[in-house]
């Protein structure tokens, strides 16, 4: 039993002794082992004062054999607007850091800075400093500042415009009530909040200018992944419900994107109204329809609706004129099957049982185009009162009472490129949308696109939302 316990000794120290000679914890203090970087500036990009930033992270290698010892890891500036955390520690310095041999650990910084008077976005930046073995390394931080007005809950009950002066950050639900206006200026820019939207019981006037879009946004502005900003996704905010309550609507050069559900519109069936005016916007990326109207006057000049997990615009009833639109499915992150453009309650069969009016609507020069999934149901139009005259469709088909001079299934050549996250409907010069317009179908609300560009300079206009 001894000489038993004695070889399982000797065997034990083996092992510990093979183990342990794995594992090289010896310290250089050579000033030649250095420090790597994952990066030499962390960019906190845009943020907002008054507010704690999204986390941002640098990793630190040794790539040396033996471990390091940092003694000294500290801001340079001793009231620096960024904060520490190392190795589930904050603070704003640190001594006596241990990386391993062929090792590294993670550094996580935040930043936060007070409100000011500057109204343009200001740069602030610090360096962080690392002492090894007498060696001083520093990494650029970085982070630019925007001043922004705080809305929380906030109620429109009387006229009220928001300006370009400062972003606005929007918590919680924005509302405007019945009999009350939001007029909103050109440059204007609303950041909505996770779960934040805006509801409308008055009227919405969102009057952007050429080369000065209103923007519409989630307030993350930071990445999700190396060169995927937020932005990028869907689901950021809730979106613009138009309730039943609300009439003469417009949005003209309005850049809205990465919402839950997008534009909705609501109607109790009255379509001596108009509803709704969109002028030459883009209506962007989706978790639902880009844009969802029900038994509402709704017209559309000069406007892309582009990328969602639903139909991109799904209309139910109602009287619409949608001119120069480009209705474009690219989206990334969930399967596409629904048809781009889904039209309801416009054929005889659908009147059953529901007194509401079948749909009247005329799509003109326009561009239907998705990735996957047929582009418009029903497909067969006969009998209704929604007629397709010069519109591309990605399908085969031919023209009848319904569809006039139509183009099918020829790729428009867009510049998007899906795969890369880069979205751009504007049209390539090989594209065959080029010249197959009706220029009596242009009205003064389309005549420029959205880029400022006449859309009769070469005669016939080119189909879509753009006319390059």
């Amino acid at each position: 039993m001894n000489a038993l316990r004695n070889i399982l000794f000797v065997i034990i120290t083996i092992l510990v002794g093979s183990l342990s000679s794995c594992i090289n914890d010896d310290i250089t203090d050579s000033p030649s082992a250095t420090l790597t970087f994952s990066t030499d500036t962390v960019s906190f990009g845009a943020i907002f004062t008054d507010l704690t930033t999204p986390t941002a992270r640098l990793q630190v290698y040794n790539h040396n054999k033996k471990g390091v010892n940092i003694s000294s890891i500290r801001f340079k500036d001793p009231d620096s607007h960024f904060r520490l955390n190392v190795d589930g520690v904050s603070g704003s310095s640190f001594s006596d850091i241990e990386i391993r041999g062929n090792d590294s650990i993670y550094i996580f910084m935040e930043c936060f800075i007070d409100e000011n008077d500057t109204f343009e976005p200001f740069r602030v930046s610090d360096q962080l400093e690392f002492i090894t073995n007498g060696v001083t390394q520093e990494v650029e931080v970085e982070a630019w500042a925007w001043n922004v007005t705080r809305l929380n809950k906030f109620t429109v009950s009387e006229d009220f415009t928001m300006t370009a002066e400062r972003p606005y950050v929007i918590f919680d639900t924005l509302r405007v009530e019945t009999g009350a206006t939001l007029t909103i200026r050109p440059g204007a820019w609303l950041l909505f909040h996770d779960k934040a939207a805006m509801q409308v019981d008055g009227t919405l006037l969102a009057l952007g200018e050429t080369d000065n879009f209103i923007r519409m946004s989630g307030d993350r502005l930071d990445d999700i992944l190396p060169d995927v900003a937020y932005d990028q996704l869907a689901g950021q905010w809730g979106g613009i419900d138009i309730s039943s309550k609300s009439f003469e609507n417009r949005m003209e050069y309005v850049n809205m994107r990465s919402t839950v559900s997008g534009l909705r519109v609501d109607s109790c069936g009255d379509l001596s109204r108009q509803k709704l005016t969109l002028v030459n916007s883009w209506l962007h990326n989706s978790q639902g329809n880009v844009l969802s109207s029900e038994y509402a006057a709704v017209d559309a000049y000069g406007c892309c609706f582009s990328e969602a997990a639903a139909s991109v615009v799904a209309l139910t009833g109602g009287r619409h004129n949608f001119v120069q639109c480009t209705i474009a499915n690219s989206y990334l992150f969930s399967a596409l099957y629904l048809p781009n453009l889904y039209l309801r309650h416009c054929l005889p069969e659908e009147a059953e049982n529901n007194d509401q009016p079948l749909m009247q609507a005329n799509f003109e020069n326009g561009i239907v185009w998705g990735e996957i999934g047929d582009p418009l149901y029903p497909g067969d139009l006969i009998s209704s009162n929604v007629f397709m005259l010069n519109m591309l469709f990605r399908a085969n088909g031919t023209d009848d009472e319904n569809f006039i001079n139509c183009v099918w299934n020829e790729d428009p050549l867009f510049y998007t490129v899906r795969d890369d996250y880069y979205f751009d409907y504007r049209l390539q010069p090989d594209s065959p949308a080029f010249g197959r317009g009706n220029p009596s179908y242009i009205t003064p609300e389309c005549l420029y696109d959205m880029d400022g560009i006449y859309r009769l300079a070469e005669g016939l206009p080119a189909l879509g939302a753009y006319a390059e």
